[in-house]
């Protein structure tokens, strides 16, 4: 279809579209449902040229998925030896999303053109001769023999980081890409600050690379406004909104104590089990009208290493409700103290903990350093793999990439008060007091 035939199409009334079904056999439209240049956005359609690597970068909901699947299909059924490599960061995940995912293969495929799909072999076997085969990057020898003429790389931005395996995977790929005339790669990704998706744009400005960026609010027509309503009441304008909704790669701030790259190191899903310790820590706003109140839980595991738990932290609160949040969090997480920072009036923290009822014993801390001189010995931490956050913290993890080395700060919002209450509570966890903040308790 050409692009005049699709405008008129996408301009057409429902009077128009019902006379141009009416003259369709029932086989006719039952392949119309399957018409893909009709239903996708431009974006979603392979870029003209003599291209080898697309990459598209775009926010959740987007319809990457949906565009490597058809780019599959449709290379699948008009070249008969193609030999397609689909590789995600796991097996579990290539099947789960590339094969039988809502929008992967399989669902994307007529009746009449559907493969056969074979798990144990790990293989779809198309009707035309073509065939697929699935890998994950985790594994990098298993690309280092297999050859093949075209691949679909899904969310290369959360392939493997430790030990370099993303790239030793892709590059193995791209040594056994040689059959076929014409070689080609399609990477689909939600941005992400990760060495991988770096190279690839480094390389857009060489003919053979193509990248095409989108939002999630382009594809609202087929997302439920419950699911746009929530993560926009979730995420706001947090950084990682701009990233994994608008589709933004967002930068580093040179300088800073923390980066992009070594958060994502070291994310993971689950806590450990039966951690040694579990604090509470609380940074208090100077009033409710000001700046947030940084609530975080963070816990000690066996292996001397730490965990950051939740962010608790509220916006715009008063004493009381702030401390009755603290106290949720004490008892949603089976806390053994709160740690408060007490600069902003030692007594005034105090009274307000011990009115929520908070039967845990309470540590007052007080800064004698400035908070990113505090953060500093807590980003080292970091650097040296010893702490891990169970999930993604947008708003806290913002603040954390705003904490520069010089004793600024540039991260969104007046000031960190989340990352202040993390230093905290990996301070008390970790660092101990030796020739650290003055402490009280009560």
């Amino acid at each position: 279809m050409d692009p005049d035939q699709r405008d008129w199409l996408a301009e057409a009334s429902e009077k128009h579209l019902q006379r141009l079904t009416d003259w369709l056999s029932e086989s006719e439209k039952a392949a119309f449902g399957y018409h893909w240049p009709f239903f996708a956005r431009p974006e979603q359609l392979p870029p003209a040229g003599n291209w080898r690597y697309w990459l598209v970068m775009a926010g959740r909901g987007f319809g990457k998925t949906r565009t490597g699947a058809e780019w599959v299909r449709t290379i699948a059924e008009h070249d008969p030896a193609a030999r397609i490599a689909l590789v995600s960061g796991s097996l579990a995940e290539a099947r789960a999303v590339m094969v039988e995912g809502e929008s992967g293969i399989l669902a994307c495929c007529a009746p009449e053109s559907m493969p056969v799909f074979e798990p144990s072999l790990r293989r779809l076997r198309f009707p035309s001769g073509a065939q697929a085969f699935l890998y994950s990057a985790a594994e990098p020898d298993s690309l280092r023999g297999p050859q093949h003429s075209h691949a679909w790389c899904d969310e290369i931005g959360k392939w493997p980081i430790g030990h370099e395996r993303a790239t030793q995977s892709w590059d193995n790929l791209l040594l056994g890409l040689r059959l076929g005339e014409r070689q080609q790669v399609v990477a689909t990704t939600t941005p992400r600050h990760v060495a991988l998706v770096r190279r690839l744009l480094d390389a857009r400005l060489a003919e053979s690379t193509v990248v095409t960026t989108g939002a999630t609010y382009e594809n609202t027509a087929n997302l439920p406004r419950t699911f746009i309503e929530a993560v926009e009441a979730e995420f706001g304008n947090s950084q990682l909104a701009r990233q994994e909704l608008h589709g933004e790669l967002v930068a580093d701030i040179e300088g800073a104590l923390w980066n992009r790259a070594l958060l994502e190191r070291c994310r993971i899903t689950d806590p450990a089990a039966d951690p040694v310790r579990i604090v509470v820590a609380v940074d208090p706003p100077a009033s409710s009208k000001g700046d947030a109140c940084g609530i975080v839980v963070a816990a000690l595991g066996a292996d001397g290493n730490a965990s950051l738990l939740a962010d608790c932290s509220i916006e715009n609160a008063s004493p009381e409700r702030w401390a009755r949040a603290v106290a949720n969090a004490s008892d949603r997480w089976n806390a053994d103290r709160i740690v408060a920072e007490a600069n902003q009036g030692g007594d005034m923290v105090a009274s307000v903990l011990r009115a929520a009822d908070i039967a845990l014993p309470v540590r007052l801390v007080h800064a004698s350093r400035g908070k990113v001189a505090r953060a500093e010995p807590v980003a080292a931490l970091y650097e040296a793999g010893r702490v891990r956050h169970c999930g993604p913290f947008p708003q806290l993890e913002d603040q954390l990439c705003g904490l520069m080395a010089g004793g600024t700060y540039e991260g969104p919002g007046r000031s960190p008060d989340r990352a202040d209450a993390l230093v905290w509570a990996l301070t008390e966890l970790m660092l101990g007091r030796r020739g650290g903040p003055r402490v009280r308790t009560v």
